[in-house]
Order: C-alpha cells, then sequence, then structure tokens
C-alpha cells in the first residue's frame, strides 16, 4: 500500500497540509484525481491521522515549552496519563521506556506558571512519584 507514490504524497502533505491536490498533482505529475483517491485510502487505513498544523508557541504568547517527563507507580500510568491528557495547557502525553514513563510537553506563558502546573496540577495526581521537567530552548527541526 505504501508504495513510492504514496510516500512522495505524504512528504508534501507533512511539508505543507494545506497544498491543494492539484499543486501535488502538478508537482509529482499524476491526475489530480488519483492524488484524492490514494489521500482518501491514505485516511482510511489510518496512515494519515489528521490534517493539522505547527503554531510557534511564542507567536502566541507561550514563552515557556517544556518536555516533562513523569514517572508514577507502574498500575497507575494508564489513569495517570489520562489526567496529563485533561490538562488544559498539555500538548501531547506518550507512554514510553527509557529514564521515564509518561512524557508530556506543556506550553505556557511563562516559568511561573510552568511551576504552577507541575505542582498544583502534576504534583497532585494519585501515583506520581517524579517530575522532570526539560524546558526547551529551541527546537531545531520540527
Amino acid at each position: 500500500m505504501i508504495d513510492k507514490l504514496n510516500m512522495k504524497i505524504l512528504k508534501l502533505l507533512e511539508e505543507d497540509a494545506s497544498i491543494p491536490y492539484t499543486e501535488i498533482a502538478r508537482r509529482l505529475r499524476v491526475n489530480e484525481s488519483t492524488v484524492r483517491k490514494r489521500v482518501a485510502t491514505l485516511k482510511q487505513k489510518g496512515v494519515i491521522r489528521k490534517f493539522t498544523v505547527v503554531i510557534e508557541p511564542s507567536k502566541i504568547g507561550f514563552n515557556t515549552v517544556a518536555i516533562i517527563g513523569v514517572d508514577v507507580d507502574p498500575p497507575k500510568l494508564l489513569e495517570v496519563a489520562q489526567k496529563l491528557c485533561g490538562i488544559q495547557e498539555t500538548r501531547y502525553v506518550a507512554t514510553s521506556t527509557g529514564d521515564h514513563m509518561i512524557m508530556t510537553e506543556i506550553w505556557t506563558q511563562d516559568g511561573k506558571e510552568l511551576s504552577k502546573i507541575i505542582s498544583e496540577k502534576i504534583g497532585i495526581i494519585e501515583g506520581v512519584k517524579k517530575i522532570c521537567p526539560a524546558i526547551i530552548l529551541e527546537k531545531l527541526k520540527v
């Protein structure tokens, strides 16, 4: 299913999800209907989960971006992860292996607000054992 043409279509959509199918077709020298059908199939098969935008946090007032590792009591892993998903400032939550059991990205206006979220929203979740924030200085690749 994922042949070279599909990979080229996916690459163009990753670069700019708003690119018109006609432009993809022109660049790849195929019919627009071919692109439309292939994208529909990729969506149906779950290869493309959604179309989205990439936001620059500082341009909308979020000057502190942190990746936070969270260690939890193992039986509470999924429960804690779900509660982290419910925190408004959370951009993503993932369970992981390695140094931390859960990784999350939080956007806040400043360090003071981040500290408040860590202590008053994350730290009070039952099962949380350790919180390890790392503030992002600069994203080099998105």
